[in-house]
């Protein structure tokens, strides 16, 4: 046995023994605002709807019920996070399918508030500059409300996320910041104010960088 082939025999069973271990559901978040602090490593089961993203679910964990399954199109409609290992070490999200989903028009209007589009609904003319960032808007702005600010983030590919960690990219600030801007300076994370915003969605995350406010 070569040394790689020992090595990748050591990760499948460290990957066996974690989805061994405890997992448990954690919650349903039907909006963005209802997602957990992302402390942890996060795999995301998407996909068209009914392709069988529950059963991989299922299937990967060893485990026969854990994600709900159904015959339906579009019986999961809000994202399902499971907590894998005691101490935590990961979640899995079991995400709502696109395509055929056959969901209830209240729970449709609360993926679109959510930001979620269809492909036939994307914007093609807004360069995704922003694609796989994490960004923080806290406090008041003067030209964006919050979902403003949130739909200007979504659209260019980026993350809205809620809570301020090390994985965090930037933190926009208003007035009235409060603590996610202290934390954000206390873990190095890149600060704008409006006007780095501006910059951050016109030219995205290089340039911003230049006129972000970093630590202390």
């Amino acid at each position: 046995m070569t040394e790689q082939d020992a090595e990748k025999d050591a990760l499948i069973e460290a990957a066996r023994k974690l989805f061994a271990g405890p997992i448990a559901f954690l919650k349903s978040a039907p909006t963005l605002q209802f997602l957990p602090a992302d402390d942890v490593p996060e795999v995301a089961f998407a996909g068209r709807s009914n392709v069988g993203k529950s059963s991989l679910l299922n299937a990967l964990t060893n485990r026969n019920s854990l994600a709900r399954t159904s015959n339906t199109p579009g019986r999961t409609q809000e994202l399902n996070f499971f907590d894998v290992g005691d101490p935590l070490q990961m979640r899995l999200v079991d995400m709502p399918g696109y395509g055929f989903a056959k969901a209830p028009k209240d729970i449709v209007r609360k993926w679109r508030e959510a930001g979620v589009r269809m492909e036939d609904e994307r914007d093609a003319s807004t360069p995704r500059t922003l694609e796989g960032l994490s960004i923080v808007v806290t406090g008041s702005l003067v030209d964006f409300s919050r979902d403003q600010a949130k739909e200007a983030i979504l659209a260019r590919g980026g993350k809205a996320a809620s809570s301020v960690s090390k994985k965090t990219d930037f933190v926009v600030v208003g007035d009235s910041p409060g603590s996610k801007y202290d934390k954000a300076v206390q873990l190095g994370v890149p600060v704008l104010d409006e006007d780095g915003f501006r910059v951050l969605l016109s030219d995205g995350p290089d340039e911003a960088r230049e006129v972000a406010q970093t630590g202390e």
